[in-house]
């Protein structure tokens, strides 16, 4: 008894099996392209998603009998869009990813006009061009003839993980759960439902969203016609950063991680209680139980941290790969002055700043690539503080994941500047491991969140050491250059 999890990230899919114990017995990935039509815009074909997901899929399927699969998870970048006739499953416009700053003037419009404390309310969530509600109006207002076929009821509206299921399913099924709802602008955090109230103001009709399901148990099935012979139930759904929490058994009131991806987010587990922050964290939810109870968390969102590195890959082009960063980076001591904000997309949590740009500051002659790469990694590490430094609760440890979770310098920058120890599992891709966990756990693989927290094992702690005084200065300078970064677009 295996699970299938399928985890739609921004920059590609992972598929992977994962074990009763926990243990990833195999896995494919498969990269798709990024479109950039115009700057600040970013797209993604659904069709090269859906590819990718196969590819990635059949590549996974190559390594374990099939006959062991029970069930399927799916994970997924949240905020972005899409658009597909609910007859032949074919997009009319690429997707409007979550990076995406199109909408910077909307939000300020809906600002103008008094709206965003009750979107808060209401949501958790801030008007801002990461969300989804926003994107939508664009759509509305930008391509009246595609959104005619939305208000006509020919096209749905979904999130990565509506569409997927879509696909699986030859479009029997329009669903999502609750961590994907509740990132859209569009879903009431204390019904639990979509609100009217707000479908009316972003002018989305409720009928093209999708209908809420629990997190986990059986929600669909998907068709061997479409799905490469695979006629298995669909059992776990949650936005990717949800799942991260949920794959690091973080089920307790308290627990927090971290994952280090294409952005950075650290989430708080607030329990069954609705918690709100003043310091720009977000209110969101975490999963809903087959019985309805629903759990919270507190997030802070950063938007760029991995894909800086990507940019010193493919823009600068002074690394070969994400790999050798920590090598690079350990070339030179500190970074000699040198700071980079990467507010490549603006500014997310606590800052939020749609219109801050990325920022290099303190060069000089004798800067090298390893400085940059050095300030690359120290500026993930402050952004990281920022948003923790805002939680309610001080943290007695941080559990951190994804890809950049194995550079060892990173972590220990990190635990530096925190001052409590970062710890990181055996697994990394807890992000996967959530989407299999919710599967199995709705599949009887595992019968509880006990039998969850069993399978979790630690690879290393880091604990915080060297100057604190020098951190905290480093810290200072970090928050100068931020300021400098703002309102620059």
């Amino acid at each position: 008894m295996s699970v299938l999890a399928i985890d739609a990230g921004t920059t590609g899919v992972t598929a992977v099996v994962v074990t009763p114990d926990g243990r990833i017995a195999a896995k494919g990935y498969q990269e798709f392209a990024q479109h950039f039509p115009k700057p600040g815009w970013v797209e993604h074909a659904p069709e090269e998603i859906w590819q990718a997901t196969l590819e990635a899929v059949r590549e996974v399927l190559t390594k374990v009998d099939r006959s062991e699969l029970t069930a399927i998870g799916i994970t997924n970048q949240r905020e972005t869009i899409l658009l597909w006739d609910r007859e032949t499953l074919g997009s009319p416009r690429r997707a409007i990813v979550w990076q995406d700053r199109r909408t910077a003037d909307i939000c300020t419009r809906l600002k103008d006009a008094g709206h965003e404390e009750r979107v808060t309310e209401v949501t958790g969530l801030r008007l801002d061009p990461y969300f989804s509600g926003t994107k939508l109006m664009w759509l509305a207002e930008q391509e009246p003839h595609t959104w005619a076929l939305v208000s006509s009821g020919r096209y749905a509206i979904g999130t990565v993980d509506s569409y997927l299921i879509a696909r699986m399913t030859r479009g029997t099924y329009h669903v999502t759960d609750v961590s994907n709802a509740s990132r859209t602008l569009l879903f009431d955090l204390t019904t639990g439902d979509w609100s009217d109230e707000l479908c009316g103001l972003f002018g989305v009709p409720r009928d093209a969203l999708p209908e809420l399901v629990p997190s986990w148990g059986e929600i669909a099935v998907s068709d061997p016609r479409t799905f490469l012979d695979l006629s298995l139930p669909i059992a776990g759904i949650a936005g990717d950063q949800q799942s991260a929490l949920f794959g690091q058994t973080c089920f307790d009131v308290g627990d927090s991680k971290c994952t280090y991806g294409t952005g950075s987010f650290i989430l708080t587990n607030t329990g069954t209680s609705l918690e709100r922050s003043s310091a720009g964290l977000l209110s969101t939810a975490a999963w809903r139980s087959p019985s309805g109870e629903l759990t919270y968390a507190l997030e802070g969102a950063i938007f760029v941290t991995g894909a800086a590195v990507q940019w010193l890959r493919d823009g600068l082009q002074i690394v070969g790969s994400a790999a050798e960063t920590a090598a690079i980076a350990a070339t030179v001591p500190d970074t000699e002055g040198v700071v980079f904000v990467p507010a490549l997309t603006g500014l997310g949590a606590p800052h939020w700043d749609p219109h801050a740009r990325g920022l290099i500051i303190g060069l000089t002659r004798g800067t090298t690539r390893g400085h940059i790469v050095r300030a690359t990694l120290e500026a993930i590490a402050f952004e990281v503080r920022d948003v923790l430094e805002t939680m309610p609760a001080a943290l007695s440890s941080l559990r951190v994941d994804g890809g950049a979770a194995a550079n060892d310098l990173l972590c220990q920058i990190q635990a530096d500047q925190i001052g409590v120890p970062v710890e990181r599992p055996k697994l990394v891709e807890t992000t996967a491991l959530g989407a299999a966990f919710l599967a199995g756990l709705g599949t009887g693989v595992w019968d509880s969140t006990d039998d969850l927290r069993a399978t979790w094992q630690l690879d290393r702690s880091f604990s915080p050491g060297g100057d604190r005084d020098a951190a905290d200065a480093a810290h200072r300078r970090w928050i100068d250059a931020v300021e400098r970064s703002k309102a620059w677009a």
